[in-house]
């Protein structure tokens, strides 16, 4: 018998190949392939929620929606927008509040710490970031969480990903017009390792790692292009030696030339696999405006992963009990969930199942 040889387990720096990543992100979005999309902007599928809800939600919608989602971040452009994922009609007292808090825990930690806030792949000073505000939000300002977390929106994106029992955990970020853009990159797990960490992983690992983490972000100000929305590069999250590949000259220059970012608006959404390369862009706003671009960063996490932060479920749990079990004797003792009549979901049901369900808040 011929002698056979075993091929490597793991990637080398030299294994990215430009040419190949070139052709991979020269796809182009097909509209027929995300029909529930609205549109398609710099090969972006976006998402009109309000159009959707107004149009009478199903299970069967629902599960078409999750569908072109994780299809979307798995073998698509990597990265979706859903407009008015926080309808202010609805939410602008609990964007407004949660604001107000965040602005309270901001003023709290630039008084009584001296902990650096930077960024991790840009240049730090002109920003103001919440690590684990998460739990700081929930400290805080329960009622305003509380609402919040239960956006039935979150679960389904989160579910559609991960499946159930993911935990949540989130950043804000507020930068400064002259907050510089950040370097390309991509995220946790192994985004925050060294070249030579991230090569002792086997090459089926380092793919599969992108399953375990959902990124997202909540737009807590209106993103015009000009304060630096974060720009992605569509389909990138298909080329398996990213991990490896992302540090080097090259393939960031490439970035530069082809990436793609949209404006948003207060209360939209933004999710997209951790993979995909992007980078936070520059704030280039007058000065004189006192202009922040905001949003609360969002990283959920798998059941089978270890999230990027440690949340004390306890903390969280006390602070926000009061309120739940309120909620709870006024939705007449019932925890919505598997008994919904898979035909009709109401808004209503849904945010109750997402703030009592298997996934939000854990």
């Amino acid at each position: 018998m011929a002698e056979q040889t075993v091929s490597s387990r793991l990637y080398t720096p030299s294994t990215p190949n430009l040419t190949e990543f070139k052709e991979i992100c020269s796809q182009t979005t097909n509209p027929a392939t995300y029909p529930l999309a609205s549109k398609i902007t710099s090969n972006i599928p976006i998402y009109d929620l309000a159009a959707l809800e107004s149009n009478g939600l199903t299970s069967t919608l629902i599960t078409a929606l999750q569908d072109e989602w994780h299809k979307c971040l798995h073998t698509g452009p990597g990265v979706y927008i859903l407009k008015a994922m926080y309808p202010t009609e609805k939410y602008a007292e609990t964007i407004n509040a949660t604001n107000n808090a965040f602005n309270q825990i901001i003023a709290t930690e630039k008084v009584n710490t001296s902990m650096a806030k930077g960024d991790h792949f840009a240049a730090g000073g002109t920003n103001d970031r919440i690590w684990n505000s998460f739990q700081k939000h929930a400290v805080t300002d329960p009622t305003s969480f509380t609402d919040y977390y239960s956006n039935p929106w979150l679960a389904h994106v989160s579910e559609s990903w991960l499946g159930p029992s993911y935990r949540i955990t989130a950043q804000l970020n507020a930068v400064h017009p002259g907050g510089a853009a950040q370097d390309s990159h991509r995220d946790y797990h192994l985004g925050f390792q060294e070249v030579d960490a991230t090569a002792r992983y086997p090459a089926v690992m380092q793919v599969a790692s992108q399953f375990l983490t959902l990124q997202g972000a909540v737009a807590h100000s209106d993103m015009p292009i000009e304060s630096g929305p974060t720009r992605f590069l569509p389909y990138s999250q298909t080329f398996k030696p990213g991990f490896m590949a992302w540090r080097r000259d090259e393939f960031r220059a490439f970035f530069q030339e082809k990436y793609v970012s949209a404006p948003l608006e207060v209360g939209d959404g933004v999710f997209f696999n951790p993979a995909l390369f992007h980078a936070a862009g520059s704030n280039i706003m007058n000065p004189e405006t006192g202009f922040r671009r905001v949003a609360n960063l969002l990283q959920v996490s798998s059941a089978f992963g270890k999230p990027m932060e440690s949340v004390d479920s306890l903390v969280v749990v006390r602070a926000v009990w009061d309120e739940l079990k309120e909620r709870y004797k006024a939705a007449g003792e019932v925890i919505a969930g598997s008994e919904l009549d898979p035909g009709a979901w109401s808004v209503e049901q849904r945010g109750a199942a997402a703030a009592w369900g298997d996934g939000a808040g854990e």
